[in-house]
């Protein structure tokens, strides 16, 4: 079978798992354009991840397929995945009304929240599902291409930067409903941008680390280094995660202390609110200064300094999440008014606490 013809049989495999695989039923944040109502989502990510690396598993101990099969084909894989992002991209936005010219609405997209068969299918979640499980299994087959060339003196640093991520990811999916209330969701349309970057850019991007690494020797990095890349990508995690869960409780049980601990203080007009305690104390998107520490701490876990390659992770976030946080402060700056306004000069810092 080639390379191409697999990996298309691949995402198809993840689509139908998506399909018939039972998940639970909840009411997101967003609501629907045309009749006002919240949408509903049927998650079932964990689910399908665990299907998916279990027949990963399987496939590579039977030797049907070889365990760094993603690897060796990683440049067919990535060309077929990159064509079916653009066809997909066309698919959703040309069919759709125009809204900004023809360019604009090809990279942002047409439409807000588009779902398929009665709801069943949701095309935000599962474009981050597929975009999770695809890279989960190239983390796995790239981390297994180390350990096939050097299984007497395999990268501890590598096994690290494998573990971290796979948290990552199995958390990411296992807080699904958490994320139907984060910016992606509220703010983003379907176009090239999410759907060629779910189906490309996130499987095999984000593994870049690997891609120039994986080939490489053991560093021999010191095993107190290698902790404290951990120290740094768990303190980013509970940042992260730490925020969206606060607002995430904050949106659905507003009453609730955040935690145990931490009372929702809020500034308000008598009809909107902005939370201003805890993670929303330190910065307006502590979340982001998470996610790159986070990435900051995978890059450093490879322990090759010559190499480039795993700083291209990092350095995305901050080309990413810097323009975002512009942009998301105009939008509350609008739907808010004098509120936000209030909000700026009581939470000065942008992501990085007395930096920025």
């Amino acid at each position: 079978m080639s390379p191409a013809f697999a990996l298309i049989a691949l995402y198809g495999l993840v689509f139908v798992l998506h399909l018939i695989v039972p998940g639970r039923r909840v009411t997101g944040y967003v609501r629907d354009e045309a009749t006002g109502a919240p949408l509903r989502y049927r998650l079932n990510g964990v689910r399908v991840m665990a299907l998916t690396v279990g027949l990963y598993f399987v496939a590579g101990a039977t030797g049907l397929v070889p365990w760094d099969w993603l690897y060796v084909h990683r440049a067919e894989t990535l060309a077929t995945a990159c064509a079916l992002g653009l066809l997909f991209t066309l698919a959703i936005v040309l069919p759709a009304a125009p809204r900004r010219g023809l360019l604009a609405d090809l990279y942002l997209g047409r439409l807000a929240n588009p779902q398929w068969l009665e709801g069943h299918i949701d095309a935000k979640m599962f474009l981050y599902l597929i975009g999770a499980v695809m890279l989960q299994l190239n983390l796995l087959s790239f981390a297994a291409h180390h350990l096939l060339l050097y299984p007497h003196d395999p990268s501890p640093g590598v096994l690290l930067h494998v573990a971290l991520f796979s948290f990552f990811l199995w958390e990411y999916l296992n807080f699904e409903e958490v994320h139907l209330y984060t910016y992606d969701f509220v703010a983003e349309r379907v176009g090239f941008k999410l759907g060629w970057g779910c189906l490309t850019f996130y499987p095999f991007f984000y593994a870049v680390g690997l891609w120039t690494t994986a080939a490489l020797p053991n560093p021999h990095t010191p095993a107190p280094l290698l902790g404290l890349c951990a120290l740094l990508f768990f303190t980013g995690w509970m940042l992260a995660r730490g925020a969206n869960m606060q607002k995430f409780w904050f949106k659905t049980r507003p009453d609730k202390l955040a935690f145990g601990r931490i009372k929702p203080e809020v500034l308000t007009d008598g009809e909107k609110q902005i939370l201003v305690s805890g993670f929303w104390g330190l910065s307006r998107h502590i979340n982001y200064l998470g996610e790159i520490a986070m990435a900051t701490a995978l890059a450093l876990s490879l322990g090759y300094p010559s190499e480039w390659g795993p700083w291209l992770y990092p350095l995305y976030y901050l080309v990413l999440l810097v323009p975002r946080q512009i942009d998301d402060d105009r939008r509350c700056r609008a739907k808010y008014g004098a509120l936000w306004q209030e909000y700026e000069r009581r939470v000065r810092w942008r992501i990085v606490p007395g930096i920025y």
